[in-house]
């Protein structure tokens, strides 16, 4: 058993700067506090790699040694960052830059994508905002800005804007937003149909699904996917409620019925394409 004193260094690459179980550990070291240990007091490991009590799959030996090598110290939420080039203290979260030496600096784990896009981590967050974020830091961020600079900071700045990225398309749409505001919160919508779900909404998808296989022409298909649109902005409304009121339970559900009909939106799009 490992207590969270002990828990050592974890650190991003590009490949896993997005994996579950990466940002499950980030999450759980958040809630933490100094004398706590880790997700329900303990942390098992074994000679595989890591296993978590809620369930995850464990991380291969060879994976947590590869994110240690960048050398990104991530131990307690209050561990301080420092510089790698100057070694000054990193206090802002996110930290792009050393505000001593103005290099960039390797992700911060410690950030979620509502705090790097500059954003209130809600549900019913200002899209037009978000954009203008995404667009100030790519300018600082891009790679193209490092090409004369160490493999270093190039390695960095590439880690920095893929970031970006991810957290500006995950923002950007309710669905992925809501998704990511659960798995914040440690909960999932599982992949597949849900077998506990309304048979009646079943019934309903069916037909939707059906009735755009036989349309003929884009009007019919139009007419589907105006059907969509309504049924997905009443969705972001509810889940925008539930999500304010904290009934998790209840904007998972939703989730589930807004990710159907997402689904159906994206096939009337193709749909639309094929009567061109």
């Amino acid at each position: 058993m490992l207590s969270l004193n002990n828990l050592g260094v974890i650190c991003i690459s590009q490949a896993l700067q997005h994996s579950p179980k990466l940002l499950a550990i980030r999450q759980c070291l958040s809630k933490a506090s100094s004398r706590a240990t880790l997700c329900n007091n303990s942390i098992t490991f074994s000679s595989k790699g890591t296993r978590m009590h809620t369930g995850f799959r464990l991380l291969n030996e060879s994976i947590v040694k590869h994110v240690s090598s960048l050398q990104r110290t991530f131990c307690t939420a209050s561990a301080k960052l420092h510089c790698w080039n100057c070694g000054q203290s990193v206090e802002q979260t996110p930290a792009f830059f050393c505000l001593s030496c103005n290099f960039v600096q390797p992700p911060d784990e410690r950030a979620s994508y509502f705090l790097i896009m500059e954003c209130d981590q809600t549900f019913a967050l200002d899209t037009q905002r978000l954009q203008k974020t995404y667009l100030k830091l790519q300018r600082s961020l891009h790679p193209d800005n490092f090409s004369q600079k160490t493999v270093k900071e190039q390695e960095y700045s590439e880690y920095q804007s893929a970031l970006v990225n991810k957290a500006y398309r995950t923002l950007l749409k309710p669905l992925s937003r809501g998704l990511y505001m659960l798995e914040l919160n440690g909960m999932g919508i599982e992949e597949g149909t849900d077998a506990g779900a309304d048979p009646l909404f079943l019934m309903e998808l069916m037909e939707i699904n059906q009735a755009l296989d036989e349309a003929r022409s884009k009007e019919e298909s139009a007419m589907i996917g105006a059907s969509m649109k309504e049924k997905l902005k009443d969705l972001t409304e509810q889940i925008d409620a539930s999500l304010h009121k904290g009934e998790l339970q209840a904007a998972k559900a939703l989730l589930a019925q807004m990710k159907y009909f997402a689904n159906i939106e994206e096939k009337v799009k193709e749909k639309l394409s094929e009567l061109m």
